[in-house]
């Protein structure tokens, strides 16, 4: 590719983005009001088929009146393997995602992501097709004081055009996007929570020291809908200095409500993860207007896999992911027994504890 060939593509790419702002309103679903609610159910690769057992288990168990009842539907969707993906060259194959959009709501376990080359994250076809905007992880350690919940931009940043990069002789071009419309509802999103759970501080997190355009854009907006929350205290962080203020014991206890670009979100959120207890302890919402994904944050796990010891996949990632879902459908006395008895279990699973299938056992017996 050439310098003219590589600044149509470039034009092409600004065209879609323009035309992306123009689809973003949409009507939010009541949850209250809806007589069903279809849950779709995807296993995903590697350790994904082994703890989505644990999950639906879980939840068949509580919302067991209502399934019998007919007014929570569980709905299989096959086809969202890396097998699949890669013999159609698909992320997401057409099928699937008709499947997908016949649900209100998805389960889903961890997909594989081949390294290199085009394909494209599952996850991130996912969040784009259905405009999950608001990427929403909590992390909680009482005992420390710690009560953390991240509110990452979904759609946009360094993920919206990661696989549409340039390749030019002897140097490759990626791209950053960030509109106003897309930091709005993120940042209002994340005020609303805080407004709504007595939260007194929220932390912007960005590099809009080197990126002056794109996260320069991000703060200047996010500030703006900060002057309809009087009530909470803003600050402004860079994102190397906040991954340090996440392991410093004297102050991370302080913070409260993170506000990120994309990028930043999937990096810190995943240390935050890390010190509560692994990155497979923490759940992940990918809330939109119309559609929502619960999923674990972690990977498929090859390496475990590979070593035979998939049947030590801890379930707790899916299981709290459960939780935020069951909240999501308004379903809040489940999340909270779900949300309890994942705080007492006395096993812990992986390699050289429980395995799965017991660490469900003794969580099913405190249900």
């Amino acid at each position: 590719m050439n310098i003219q060939q590589a600044c149509e593509a470039f034009k092409l790419l600004l065209e879609e983005q323009q035309a992306r702002i123009a689809g973003m309103s949409a009507e939010k679903v009541d949850f209250t009001k809806k007589e069903t609610v279809t849950i779709g159910l995807i296993d995903g690769d590697g350790i994904g088929p082994i703890i989505m057992k644990a999950a639906v288990r879980v939840l068949g168990h509580l919302l067991a009146d209502e399934i019998a009842a007919g007014s929570i539907l569980l709905r299989p969707i096959e086809g969202l393997t890396i097998e699949n993906r890669m013999a159609l060259g698909q992320p997401v194959p057409t099928a699937v995602l008709d499947a997908i959009k016949a649900c209100d709501v998805l389960l889903k376990g961890p997909t594989t992501t081949p390294m290199g080359g085009t394909m494209e994250s599952a996850n991130v076809t996912l969040r784009r097709a259905l405009d999950l905007y608001a990427n929403v992880r909590p992390v909680a350690i009482p005992e420390e004081g710690i009560d953390w919940i991240f509110f990452r931009e979904n759609t946009e940043g360094e993920y919206v055009l990661g696989s549409r990069g340039l390749d030019l002789p002897g140097m490759a071009v990626d791209f950053k996007v960030t509109t106003d419309e897309g930091t709005r509802r993120i940042a209002r999103a994340a005020f609303e929570y805080a407004k709504n759970n007595g939260k007194t501080r929220l932390s912007i997190v960005t590099k809009a020291n080197i990126m002056k355009k794109t996260d320069g854009k991000f703060t200047r907006i996010c500030h703006e809908i900060a002057e309809d929350y009087p009530g909470i205290t803003v600050d402004d962080w860079y994102i190397d200095i906040m991954t340090a203020n996440l392991v410093d014991p004297a102050i991370r206890s302080r913070f409260q409500v993170f506000l990120l670009p994309n990028l930043y979100g999937d990096i810190l959120t995943d240390e935050a993860a890390q010190i509560q207890g692994g990155v497979g302890t923490a759940g992940s919402a990918n809330i939109g207007d119309r559609f929502a994904m619960f999923e674990a944050i972690h990977g498929s796990a090859p390496r475990l896999m590979e070593e035979g010891l998939g049947q030590y996949a801890s379930p707790k990632s899916i299981l709290n992911a459960l939780v935020l879902l069951l909240r999501h459908i308004c379903r809040q006395e489940a999340a909270q027994r779900l949300e309890t008895a994942l705080h007492t279990c006395p096993l812990t699973p992986g390699p050289g504890g429980a395995t799965c299938a017991e660490y469900t056992d003794a969580l099913m017996a405190l249900l």
